[in-house]
């Protein structure tokens, strides 16, 4: 096997393939943010709690119920969007005409309540999530050994992103959607709810976390801290490609999580940190993101 930079090839293509894995949450995870902004102009700070609600959901499914992988990828981001509908319900939806660090605050708190409970309940130690039978094991690909769940979470995150970016950029439903945030009274003038539909649209992006966190949860240790050790850089992410901007969160999701793999094995110190100097040069040359449209 051929060596890159004294660095075997096959750890390299290894590393790019846990940088790619790492890109597919950031990218599942930012999408959702990206959704959310966009279309209801709220800065979701309670994202990594969701996203952490989700795989908790998947793990007690498993545990409580003896429900399976399969029908918990189904079922916990329904219950995540349920959730989120009764948040926008209740509390988000007085917040929309105010500036955007009243939600900030809500979204924060909400991270904090929701991450105090489950950790009074399971404490901070991880707890296993087995892969699904049908994922189990791996492939040879004949440059590298890909393991199929990774491969799996790779293709699964592409599909649900791309399929939402379709609906929202080049379907009737994603054009009534984006004129409903611009110009409420002229859209209900032709019959549709908007309030119902930015609620429903909470509760969307809510559930990309929630299917994002059972992802997640065969291949992180599942703890009430996951969604906030992740948060902060799919913030950065979200910066990065445009606040508000749909394929700039999926585009520099998945690309930052490829960046950070090659980062750790050639500077492996700089790995924690490439995301927020890439953030910095990036606001310091177009300040709207790459993907984001200049004001």
């Amino acid at each position: 096997m051929t060596d890159i930079f004294g660095i075997p090839i096959q750890a390299l293509l290894g590393q790019l393939l846990l940088g790619l894995v790492n890109g597919s949450f950031y990218a599942m995870l930012s999408l959702g943010l990206a959704v959310i902004f966009g279309l209801l102009n709220v800065i979701n700070f309670a994202h990594g709690a969701l996203y952490m609600l989700g795989a908790f959901l998947a793990w007690m499914g498993l545990a409580y119920l003896g429900l399976n992988y399969w029908v918990m990828l189904i079922l916990a981001p329904l219950v995540v969007g349920l959730f989120g509908i009764i948040i926008e319900r209740l509390l988000l939806r007085h917040l929309y005409k105010l500036d955007h660090l009243y939600g900030l605050l809500l979204t924060f708190g909400l991270t904090l309540l929701i991450e105090g409970v489950f950790r009074s309940v399971y404490g901070v130690s991880g707890q296993p999530y087995p892969t699904p039978e049908l994922l189990r094991g791996a492939t040879n690909l004949g440059f590298m050994i890909l393991p199929i769940y990774r491969g799996w979470v790779v293709v699964a995150s592409l599909v649900v992103c791309l399929v939402t970016w379709f609906v929202i950029e080049r379907t009737r439903l994603g054009a009534l959607l984006r004129a409903g945030t611009e110009n409420p009274r002229l859209v209900e003038a032709f019959g549709v709810n908007v309030p119902r539909m930015i609620t429903l649209t909470y509760g969307f992006g809510v559930a990309l976390a929630g299917f994002a966190g059972v992802l997640a949860a065969p291949v992180l240790q599942i703890s009430p801290l996951m969604g906030s050790n992740l948060i902060i850089v799919v913030f950065a992410v979200v910066v990065i490609g445009g606040m508000g901007s749909i394929m700039g969160a999926i585009l520099t999701g998945l690309g930052l999580g490829v960046i950070e793999g090659l980062t750790k094995v050639f500077w492996p110190e700089a790995s924690s940190t490439v995301v927020f100097i890439i953030m910095a040069i990036v606001l310091l040359l177009r300040p709207a993101g790459l993907f984001g449209k200049e004001k």
